[in-house]
């Protein structure tokens, strides 16, 4: 079954299992073990063996920007340095988007993804401002 590496929570109408974890699903490649994540090679050697492995979500932010483009509201765009090894561009939520800083630790928004498919996650530690999402 094919992956799009934001199974953040159960689908709607799905019941959530006693086995399920909340995270991320990347992939390793079996050649150089070089982690990714949404692709079909390998970003070193090109190889197209890769296997899925579970990551927690947790992450920290190491760049951060306020957009607004193609809407009127302003919202988070950063990219998230995962420990598994690899970077993505993330949206974050739970905080005004210009409050979240580099540094700042995130984790996944149990239960959300969002419409266009990107990584929704949230801050860890909120800067006092409850009222953003």
């Amino acid at each position: 079954m094919f992956s799009t590496g934001t199974d953040v929570g159960p689908r709607v109408g799905e019941g959530v299992a006693a086995h399920s974890q909340e995270g991320l699903v990347y992939q390793v490649c079996r050649w150089c073990h070089t982690a990714s994540f949404r692709k079909l090679l390998c970003p070193v050697c090109a190889s197209s063996d890769l296997e899925s492995a579970h990551s927690d979500g947790h992450g920290v932010v190491i760049r951060s920007n306020v957009v607004n483009r193609y809407s009127r509201v302003m919202r988070n765009e950063s990219l998230v340095r995962f420990p598994e090894g690899f970077v993505y561009r993330c949206r974050i939520v739970g905080a005004a988007p210009h409050l979240v800083n580099v540094g700042d630790r995130v984790r996944p928004l149990g239960g959300r993804t969002s419409v266009a498919g990107e990584v929704v996650l949230e801050l860890c530690d909120p800067p006092g401002s409850a009222g953003w999402y």
